[in-house]
């Protein structure tokens, strides 16, 4: 026998206290979507106003819209009669902001007879934008339960206004987090003062922030992009087939001034085959492109890397939008004052007419004054002279620590970087093995040769006992040697320093031959510079001499030095001759390690500007012409 619908809503109507306090506790700390709390919130409200079916409504310009019902999806072909009469009923409840109650036709009982049927309408909080309405047919015969029910009612419906609260603050926590890490790498981008090296933090800082494979900074230039900057590389060629791929994505971004993602959406507009290319081409999977403007036009593209695992969502798309925006104005001002002084004086000259008023012959007057202005600064204007050479820096204590013989890498206890105390630190150890077979063969010849050599003194035999001692003798050395290799197989630190190269422990097991280098140890507390100065300026060059430097892995600091010896012998590098120059730290910094690359520049006093720009082209021709 089938349960009726007056014992459905009686079952459903059981223990309504209970029901609400559950419903309360559950959809109190809901963190789901909007869709899920609005289907439980339904379900829940059935249950206590004792209805088996329901449904919510959302009226917007006085039009009735069914967005929920339970139990099931929406249908309005097959919309109940009990739901238009509320669609009616609507606009006097939301006035009234109450919960109603209006009567329905009367329902069939479980004892066959009819019973009357009610509507109860429970007005919610605005849904998104729009009044909402929760609506359920009940029966009763008792009013008092109908006051129960709407009380009830009444108390859940503000669960809908405490779940809104709640993505609210999720929504401004989100903001917040999003703005606040923009913030930081602001912060990072303004602290150097030169192009380079501030593209260089953001792409760093953005590749470490975002958990990216690879950052890439370009600006335009005419018409096409000029890669300055990729995350984690001091130097790179913008000819290699990588740097290529990545300006062609970057102008691919800028000539449709938008973000440019792949993979994107199948309703994405915008064109992405250079990022597609890539991506496919140089180990990524995921690949997005957003471009830095200032005032109002697209002057550089960041592009940005990733696995396929971590595609870019929408919240981190509009958090690099926000990075790229605040960064930008003060990128491009960088780029600007690093530009060379001529560009920057002839758009100052042109934005200085400009701004006169005179339009006739502008050209030949901006040209002018420039002539005579430069030529003014040629001849009297006077600039530090400075000799620039790579550096790298060494140690004065340093030792290298060969293979003692042949053999094969046993064990390896350090690793580059690793500290070592001379004496005491064991950094390898070689297989004896086979030394010890040898060696166990040596003695046992030597024990065969002295037998010999006592059996041919007892039998008279002089020359053959002479020959077996000499035998013994020989074996004898062998012994010594082999004994000399076991004691030589645990390689032991020559002196007390950090190792700067070594990782043998990649070649466990690999052979070894006598006098392969094995690990480099050097002393980290004396330091000190080589420069290769070009062969051309060393006369330029003299002890005593003062100069600063910028190694590679800290553009931004300088360090000041003393030219202390030069190399009277020159040598050949990359097919040019130069001159060793040794330079001594007024102070060695933290980070600094031997083997570092950089760029010095030794002051030599101070010449006239027209010198200093054409003393270049004036010795090639002196040389050319013999002058």
């Amino acid at each position: 026998m089938g349960t009726t619908y007056a014992e459905t809503m009686t079952h459903a109507w059981a223990w309504p206290g209970s029901v609400a306090s559950e419903l309360i506790d559950e959809l109190g700390r809901f963190e789901g979507p909007p869709e899920q709390f609005l289907g439980r919130l339904l379900e829940g409200q059935c249950r206590l106003a004792g209805a088996c079916e329901g449904a919510m409504l959302r009226v917007r310009q006085g039009a009735a819209e069914v967005i929920g019902v339970y139990p099931g999806p929406a249908n309005e072909s097959a919309r109940p009669s009990w739901l238009d009469g509320s669609l009616i009923l609507s606009r006097d409840v939301l006035a009234a902001r109450r919960v109603a109650v209006r009567p329905l036709p009367a329902l069939d009982g479980a004892d066959g007879q009819s019973t009357e049927g009610y509507l109860l309408i429970v007005p919610l909080r605005p849904l998104g934008g729009a009044q909402g309405l929760a609506v359920f047919p009940v029966e009763a015969d008792d009013p008092a339960s109908l006051s129960v029910r709407c009380e009830q009612l009444e108390l859940t419906a503000g669960l809908l206004g405490l779940y809104e609260a709640r993505l609210s603050v999720r929504a401004r926590q989100v903001h917040s987090q999003r703005l606040q890490k923009a913030m930081l790498l602001l912060s990072a981008v303004h602290r150097p003062r030169r192009f380079d090296a501030s593209a260089m933090v953001m792409c760093n800082e953005a590749a470490s922030e975002f958990a990216c494979e690879r950052v890439s900074l370009g600006v335009l230039k005419g018409a096409y992009v000029e890669l300055r900057a990729i995350s984690h590389t001091e130097r790179f060629s913008r000819k290699t087939k990588l740097a290529q791929a990545i300006e062609s994505a970057m102008e691919e971004c800028l000539d449709q001034d938008q973000e440019v993602l792949y993979p994107c959406d199948p309703g994405a507009t915008c064109v992405n085959r250079s990022a597609c290319a890539l991506a496919k081409s140089h180990g990524t999977a995921t690949v997005l492109s957003v471009p830095l403007r200032r005032d109002g036009r697209s002057a550089a593209v960041v592009t940005l890397e990733r696995p396929s695992e971590r595609p870019f969502d929408l919240a981190e798309i509009e958090t690099l939008r926000l990075v790229c925006e605040l960064c930008a104005p003060h990128l491009m001002t960088l780029y600007e004052q690093d530009r060379w002084i001529g560009a920057r004086a002839a758009a100052g000259v042109r934005a200085t007419a400009a701004r006169l008023g005179y339009p006739e012959h502008t050209g030949r007057k901006v040209a002018a004054g420039v002539g005579v202005v430069a030529v003014l600064f040629l001849l009297l204007a006077r600039g530090e002279y400075r000799v620039e050479a790579p550096l790298v820096t060494k140690a004065t204590g340093q030792r290298v620590v060969p293979a003692p013989f042949d053999g094969y890498l046993n064990e390896v206890f350090v690793s580059p970087g690793d500290a070592v105390t001379a004496g005491r630190t064991v950094l390898a150890t070689l297989d004896t093995a086979e030394v010890h077979l040898e060696l166990a063969g040596a003695r046992a010849e030597r024990l065969r040769y002295l037998r010999e050599a006592d059996r041919a003194m007892r039998d008279d035999k002089t020359a053959e006992a002479q020959i077996a001692q000499a035998q013994a003798a020989r074996c004898e050395a062998m012994i010594d040697v082999l004994e000399y290799r076991v004691s030589q197989a645990r390689i032991v630190a020559p002196l007390s320093g950090s190792v700067i190269t070594g990782d043998m422990k990649r070649h466990l097991g690999a052979p070894v031959q006598t006098g392969d280098v094995l690990f480099e140890i050097a002393a980290l507390d004396s330091l000190y510079v080589e420069m290769a100065v070009p062969e051309e300026r060393i006369a330029d060059v003299g002890a005593g001499q003062r100069g600063e430097l910028a190694a590679v892995s800290y553009p931004e600091q300088r360090i000041a030095f003393v030219v202390t010896s030069i190399n009277p012998v020159a040598e050949v590098v990359n097919g040019k001759n130069v001159f060793k120059v040794r330079g001594q730290l007024d102070a060695r910094p933290d980070w600094m390690r031997p083997g570092m690359e950089g760029l010095a520049k030794i002051t030599a006093g101070r010449r006239r500007c027209l010198w200093l720009w054409t003393h270049d082209l004036a010795d090639w021709l002196r040389m050319k012409l013999w002058l």
